[in-house]
């Protein structure tokens, strides 16, 4: 008998992953990213079909990052509850440290989400750094395509703070938040840290502790935007943001919150809006998706010639 040869078991799973991401399976969903984190067979084939659906719908990729302790959690589920009020898909990638006994993610699912982790247009997933530089883990960005292509609009990418390492965040977001909180004991060394030129939002969380208007002013202070007597006496040519007055810049806002309470979340939801349509309508946000692709590009082929 003449004909085509029978399909492997591998194949024909792959279909049937291929099929249910196209009905819109959660459980297929979860097995293709478990494909690509683990870099398993046929993981090129599940993104190769995915890719026509990226870079097409309103989808914002937002990284949180931050020290350890700042409440980042806790912010990203009272972010999780305002877009699901809005009616938006969110899904979560939650990069946490390597458990040094499993190689998985040291926190596992974050139970700190579990309020929000039943809800069926949310999606939570925990991945492991496994020692990658950057404090992500390698294919994080291929799992936040993963999940854009799913359909999701808003992909929240929470990561373990680091400091200095953290600087990947800024090349899978397009909008980068970094989380500081008063009394931490290491917000200077934090903010000198490097840490400072990859986010477009500040927060001060935790702010109803002693201590929160004084790192606000310092942060304020370091991005050279404080609009007090202290810059009165400076002139545009010493200082280009003003002499840019808008235009394609963007101000970096140094924002409070209370993720506890719910308190200044409102506000921080706003200039999340207001960044996204900021890169939008500079066409920073193209520019930076071509910038990520070609970097993508290049890692895979790297990942291709070390294999």
């Amino acid at each position: 008998m003449t004909g085509t040869a029978p399909l492997s078991l591998g194949h024909m799973r792959l279909d049937a992953v291929l099929e249910g991401l196209t009905r819109g399976d959660t459980a297929a969903l979860a097995r293709a990213i478990s494909l690509v984190e683990n870099q398993r067979e046929g993981f090129e084939r599940v993104l190769g079909a995915l890719h026509k659906k990226i870079g097409k719908g309103s989808t914002h990729r937002i990284g949180i990052t931050g020290p350890p302790g700042a409440g980042k959690s806790t912010l990203t589920e009272q972010l999780i509850r305002t877009y699901r009020e809005r009616g938006l898909k969110v899904a979560v990638i939650a990069v946490d440290p390597t458990s040094p006994f499993t190689g998985g993610a040291l926190l596992g699912d974050r139970i700190r989400m579990e309020s929000v982790s039943l809800d069926p247009g949310v999606f939570i997933r925990s991945m492991a750094t496994r020692g990658a530089q950057g404090g992500l883990a390698t294919t994080t960005e291929e799992v936040a395509d993963v999940l854009e292509a799913f359909g999701f609009e808003r992909i929240l990418i929470e990561t373990v703070g680091v400091g200095q390492t953290e600087l990947d965040v800024a090349a899978t977001a397009e909008t980068t938040v970094l989380v500081l909180v008063p009394e931490s004991g290491d917000s200077i060394q934090t903010l000198k840290a490097g840490v400072m030129e990859i986010a477009e939002l500040y927060v001060i969380n935790k702010s109803d502790r002693p201590g929160a208007d004084k790192l606000k002013q310092e942060v304020e202070v370091m991005l050279g935007i404080r609009r007090g007597n202290a810059f009165a006496h400076i002139t545009p040519h010493h200082n280009p943001r003003a002499a840019k007055g808008g235009g394609d810049s963007w101000e970096p806002p140094v924002l409070n919150t209370v993720a506890s309470q719910g308190a200044g979340i409102g506000d921080l939801v706003s200039a999340l809006d207001r960044h996204h349509q900021h890169l939008t309508q500079t066409g920073k946000l193209q520019e930076r998706r071509k910038r990520r692709l070609a970097a993508r590009t290049r890692a895979v082929v790297n990942r291709a010639i070390r294999q």
